[in-house]
C-alpha cells in the first residue's frame, strides 16, 4: 500500500490516493473521478446506470481532448476516435453516449480503486446490475466524502492532476527534460520545454499541490481550500523566502520550496511572512516533497531534478539549501503560534 495512505489514512486520502497515485495508461480514471462527484453531488440515489454516467464522462473526456489530443499511452484507441468525431461534428451526441457505455468503463470500473497494484481497503462504489441493466451504487463512503470539509477542492484537484499527466504525454520529449514552474504572480505551474523556449501554462499551483498536503495549511494543518473567494483560501508560501532569491543558483520558485499555508500562518499578526521556519518544518517539507516523488510525473522527475535523484542527496541538498539561508535569517525562526494534530 502507497506510503500517503498509511500515514493517518482517512476517506480524503485514499481518495486523493486514487487520484495521485493511481497508474496513468489512460485519463479515464480522472474522468471516472469527476463524474463520480456529480453524480453524487445531484442527490442521494441508489443507482446510476452507465447510461447516466456517461453524459458525465464522456464530456470530460471531449472537453480534454480539445486542450490536448493524447489522452492515452496507447497509439490508437476507438472510444477516443468516437469523440474526436463528436468535438469534429461528425459523431452524433447519442452514438457518443451509447459507445461511453460500451467502450468507456472497460477497465477503469476494475482499475479505479487499484493503487500501486493493490486494492485499497475502502470503495467508492459498487458495481451493480438493476433490472438487467449495468450501472454503479455509491457507497457511503463515497457520500462523506462529497460532505467533507475538503469536498470543493476535490474538482480542481482531479482537473490539475489531469492536466500535469496530459502535459507530459503531449510535450514530445523526455519527461526528464520537463521543467516544471511557479510563475508567482498568476500562481500557475508551468512549463518550459527543452530546447523550444516555448511555455505551456499547466494549472493553478494550489490545485496541483493541495492534493499532497491532504487539504491541510504545511504549518499548523489547519483547513485550506483551493476555491477562488473561499474565506479558507490558501496561500502558495516559499518555505524558504522568495527574497533570498539573489543568494541562490537554485530556484526558489521550484515546487520542493512551495507549500500550501493558511492565510493566518503566512501574513496573519503572527505570520511567517519572509521569515524561515524552524528546522522542524525543514522535515516535514522533506515528507511532503517524498509523497510528489512517489507519483508519477511531470511532477516527480521535476523534484528529483531540482533535488537529487535518491533520498539521502534531497536530504542533502534540503539541509545545505537551508543551512545557507541562515545567516540571513537574523538569528530567529519562525513557527505558528498553535499546531493541529499532524496530517502527514
Amino acid at each position: 500500500m502507497n506510503r500517503f495512505t498509511e500515514h493517518h489514512p482517512s476517506l480524503e486520502s485514499y481518495f486523493r490516493a486514487v487520484i495521485l497515485f493511481g497508474k496513468n495508461s489512460a485519463s479515464y480514471k480522472f474522468a471516472m473521478a469527476k463524474a463520480l462527484l456529480e453524480i453524487g453531488g445531484n442527490g442521494r440515489e441508489s443507482f446510476f446506470s452507465l447510461q447516466d454516467i456517461s453524459v458525465h464522462f464522456a464530456a470530460h473526456i471531449c472537453e480534454h481532448l480539445k486542450l490536448s489530443d493524447k489522452q492515452a499511452i496507447s497509439a490508437s484507441s476507438k472510444y477516443l476516435d468516437i469523440c474526436r468525431g463528436y468535438n469534429a461534428g461528425t459523431v452524433s451526441f447519442d452514438v457518443l453516449i451509447d459507445s461511453t457505455r460500451k467502450l468507456g468503463f472497460v477497465n477503469v470500473l476494475d482499475a479505479f480503486h487499484n493503487v500501486n497494484n493493490d486494492r485499497l481497503p475502502v470503495s467508492f462504489f459498487e458495481v451493480s446490475k438493476s433490472d438487467n441493466t449495468k450501472g454503479i451504487i455509491l457507497t457511503d463512503d463515497m457520500y462523506r466524502i462529497l460532505q467533507s470539509v475538503q469536498a470543493d477542492s476535490f474538482e480542481t484537484e482531479v482537473e490539475a492532476r489531469w492536466r500535469l499527466v496530459e502535459t507530459a504525454w503531449s510535450s514530445g520529449v523526455s519527461s526528464n527534460m520537463l521543467k516544471v514552474r511557479h510563475d508567482e504572480v498568476a500562481e500557475l505551474l508551468f512549463v518550459e520545454e527543452y530546447d523550444r523556449g516555448r511555455r505551456t501554462n499547466i494549472t493553478s499551483s494550489r490545485d496541483a499541490l493541495n492534493g499532497y498536503q491532504k487539504g491541510k495549511c504545511f504549518y499548523c494543518f489547519g483547513n485550506i481550500s483551493t476555491k477562488p473567494g473561499h474565506p479558507e483560501l490558501a496561500d502558495v508560501d516559499h518555505f524558504l523566502p522568495h527574497r533570498l532569491t539573489p543568494m541562490f543558483e537554485e530556484n526558489l520558485d521550484g515546487v520542493w520550496n512551495l507549500v500550501l499555508s493558511c492565510q493566518d500562518c503566512n501574513r496573519g499578526s503572527e505570520g511567517k511572512f519572509a521569515r524561515i521556519p524552524h528546522i522542524e518544518y525543514l522535515d516535514r517539507l522533506f515528507v511532503r516533497n517524498e509523497f510528489l516523488i512517489e507519483s508519477h510525473h511531470p511532477l516527480r522527475e521535476t523534484l528529483m531534478n531540482q533535488t537529487g535523484q535518491t533520498r539521502d542527496k534531497r536530504i542533502s541538498f534540503l539541509n545545505l539549501m537551508y543551512n545557507l539561508s541562515l545567516p540571513a535569517s537574523g538569528g530567529t525562526r519562525w513557527r505558528p503560534t498553535f499546531e493541529l494534530p499532524p496530517a502527514f
